[in-house]
């Protein structure tokens, strides 16, 4: 279950949606029940995870809360044999939005000063990531739970608002929150030429002073989603043990009740629906 739907429900992100009705969910993983003509690299059977784009199953078309959800080959990745379905379906949104953050807009290499605002579903896994290739990673959350999870995963400091990190002259900010006042945070605290990666879009428009950027010389760059190559990147960094996603697994029927928690900010990192598989 992924934030994004909420913006979808109230409107926020509407202009993305195909024709409605539609049904949601774009964040999902299943087994292959049947293939179309000239697919060669799937079988029936077969354990997938989907890249979904905003032109694909979820957004443009009917989505994984569908029993069955019609999706094209090449935005299917195979899942590795020690991957378990509730780590496979984050992998597919947040873990390639992730990914795509810290290296393919973010630049991230081993000694790069990491900020990372929001940990909770993407951002935790952003870090993460940016830990396993070595570099240094700071956190910023308002959530003391949020907070207790990146000490526990090895941040180097944890602040509340991530202007308390300015000291440590970041040359790169992910901001996986986009609460407006994230974003102008991170303008105004990453490092003179430094660079802010925008990923959340909890606000629609954002404020931020220009002479920051203006004379920090800062770079502001939006991120979204990710390739096949990036889940194909998490599903392995997934397997050897280097990542994981903080699930809690719901039933079809709580999906409602799901969405109401997300609401309320009652939820720490990523609300996985399990329908009927096939035990792995």
């Amino acid at each position: 279950m992924c934030h994004s739907d909420l913006s979808y429900l109230d409107g926020t992100l509407t202009s993305l949606l195909g024709p409605a009705p539609i049904i949601l969910g774009h964040e999902f993983a299943g087994v292959v029940s049947e293939i179309g003509e000239g697919v060669e690299n799937f079988h029936v059977g077969d354990r997938v995870a989907i890249n979904a784009d905003t032109d694909g199953p979820g957004t443009a078309i009917d989505g994984g809360f569908a029993t069955k959800v019609l999706v094209r080959d090449w935005e299917a990745v195979h899942i590795p044999d020690g991957v378990s379905w509730e780590q496979a379906a984050p992998a597919t949104d947040a873990g390639r939005t992730a990914h795509h953050a810290v290296f393919g807009i973010g630049e991230v290499t081993a000694g790069t000063r990491v900020g990372i605002v929001g940990y909770g579903g993407l951002g935790s896994l952003g870090a993460l990531i940016a830990k396993a290739s070595g570099a240094e990673v700071f956190v910023a959350d308002v959530s003391e739970q949020a907070r207790a999870s990146a000490t526990a995963d090895g941040a180097l400091k944890v602040v509340t608002d991530v202007r308390d990190l300015a000291d440590a002259k970041l040359d790169v900010i992910i901001d996986f929150a986009g609460f407006d006042t994230t974003t102008s945070g991170a303008v105004a605290t990453v490092r003179k030429g430094g660079r802010v990666v925008q990923v959340g879009l909890a606000k629609p428009t954002v404020t931020f002073d220009v002479q920051d950027l203006v004379l920090g010389e800062v770079q502001l760059h939006g991120s979204v989603t990710g390739s096949t190559d990036d889940l194909a990147a998490v599903l392995r960094f997934i397997e050897n043990g280097t990542i994981s996603s903080r699930v809690e697994t719901l039933s079809f029927e709580q999906i409602g009740e799901g969405y109401d928690r997300m609401k309320r900010g009652d939820y720490h990192g990523r609300l996985v629906a399990m329908f009927d598989h096939p035990a792995h």
